[in-house]
């Protein structure tokens, strides 16, 4: 099996991309080897170079503010647990008893091959149950889909408002027309869209203090870029409304560092509520499918307007082009579809559908994402204009994919709780106590951390307070 580079070639390509000064790339120290987590992936690489590529950012913005370079130094094994940060996480000691929903996974077709289903959300869940017209247990799941054949099902799901994937083999995904339109998309987009001057990079004690951003996220990985921005000092509000379906224990992991303020755009109150925002925020990071945010007057264009300069962060699941565009997924589905299901099956010897040992795709991307926020950054306080940074789950499956395959790396156990312990932190919450991973990225000068406490959804009012910014 290949292997695309080591862990410091894997970020100075990303480095280089994204136009990073070649010089800050002497400050990195990374450490550790894979395979940390049981896959014939290097997730554990894609872990380390994601993070260390966002934390990197984070001090060479601080630089460029006036502060000397500082080392940023990233552990595998750190980086790793980080990526399964959900799973690590104890709020008074306890794990939640249920996460999912118990119709959440893949499912035989009649056709023989594997679908997926994603129920998470009571409306796609009962999308599904109307779709199959069936009782909402597993076994009548099963026996319905035993009518349809996957591919066919996938197309009507999609129709019908449901979130499905059909698994296909890596040549299967290659042949695809989504996949042709995902092999143009680099891992991480950057550019530069309109006319704005110059802003200056915030000074203060940590790298990103003085920079707001607006995390209109769920689930994980636009989460996890707003969670990452605040270890470095931003001041992040997340922003839902209250008839949002949410999963509770991933907002719990992901809201660490965070305010939490409704501002519902379907209502005027609301929308006025998130223009004002807006008008003095750096960053705008929203996760909705493309053109939807459009729809209720919050496209790039609409936010540039009424702030200048704004960084604009997008995350979808396929990207923006191509047939897919369109679609909604998350990340099982996304690795079901673009063949590492069956890839990682091939590897372990077994039939069916064989998933990454976390979330991959949503974590890295979390990374990535903020690692490009970042550096758009950095390029409008030297170039002005309006930044626009596009990630989609599939671009980075096809980077990790293109990081190269692991021999014997399904032989891995998956680290315990008790194993990661030395790399959690214990903190306070109004949902009892916290113990939860530390941040894996260590700058020598500026520590990285939350310095606020995961609270409910809405907690604070949707007003920048006094002193933030």
């Amino acid at each position: 099996m290949t292997q695309a580079g080591s862990p410091a070639d894997i970020v100075a390509a990303l480095w280089q991309s994204a136009g990073g000064d070649a010089a800050a790339l002497a400050q990195l120290k990374l450490s550790g080897r894979d395979p940390v987590l049981p896959s014939s992936f290097r997730i554990a690489t894609a872990a380390q170079a994601s993070i260390a590529a966002a934390a990197l950012a984070a001090a060479e913005l601080r630089h460029r503010a006036g502060a000397p370079r500082q080392q940023v130094a990233v552990d595998m094994r750190h980086a790793a647990a980080e990526f399964r940060s959900e799973q690590f996480l104890r709020i008074d000691g306890k794990a939640p008893a249920v996460v999912g929903d118990p119709l959440f996974g893949a499912y035989r077709a009649g056709d023989g091959r594997f679908v997926r289903l994603h129920t998470n959300f009571k409306h796609h869940r009962d999308n599904v149950v109307k779709l199959l017209d069936c009782a909402p247990t597993r076994e009548s799941v099963l026996a319905a889909l035993g009518k349809w054949n996957a591919l066919d099902f996938e197309t009507a799901a999609y129709k019908q408002g449901c979130v499905v994937a059909a698994m296909r083999s890596p040549d299967e995904w290659a042949s695809h027309p989504q996949a042709a339109a995902v092999a143009a998309m680099p891992a991480v987009r950057i550019e530069k869209f309109g006319a704005a001057p110059p802003r200056p990079l915030p000074h203060g004690p940590r790298p990103l203090s003085g920079v707001r951003v607006l995390d209109l996220t769920r689930i994980i990985a636009g989460p996890v870029a707003g969670r990452t921005l605040a270890a470095h000092g931003a001041d992040v509000m997340l922003i839902s409304a209250p008839g949002l379906p949410f999963i509770d224990w991933l907002v719990k992991d992901t809201g660490r560092g965070k305010l939490s303020a409704y501002a519902d755009v379907t209502t005027a109150d609301g929308k006025a509520a998130l223009q004002r925002l807006i008008a003095d925020a750096d960053v705008f990071l929203q996760g909705y499918r493309p053109g939807a945010l459009g729809a209720r007057g919050f496209a790039s264009a609409d936010v540039a307007a009424l702030r200048p300069g704004i960084v604009y962060a997008s995350l979808s699941a396929y990207g923006d082009a191509g047939p897919w565009a369109s679609r909604r997924g998350f990340d099982s589905l996304v690795q079901t579809a673009t063949g590492f299901n069956h890839a990682e099956a091939q590897a372990a010897g077994v039939a069916g559908p064989k998933e990454l040992p976390c979330q991959a795709l949503d974590h890295a991307s979390g990374y990535l994402l903020a690692f490009g926020i970042i550096m758009a950054r950095i390029r409008q306080a030297s170039e002005g204009g309006n930044w626009l940074v596009r990630i989609s789950l599939a671009a980075t499956a096809r980077w990790l994919w293109n990081l190269g395959r692991l021999e014997g790396g399904l032989s891995c156990p998956l680290p315990s709780l008790t194993e990661v312990d030395d790399l959690r932190e214990d903190s306070a919450s109004p949902f009892g106590a916290v113990r939860a991973v530390r941040h894996a990225a260590q700058l020598a000068q500026t520590p990285a951390g939350w310095t606020r406490p995961t609270v409910p959804l809405g907690t604070h009012p949707p007003i920048w307070p006094a002193g933030a910014g």
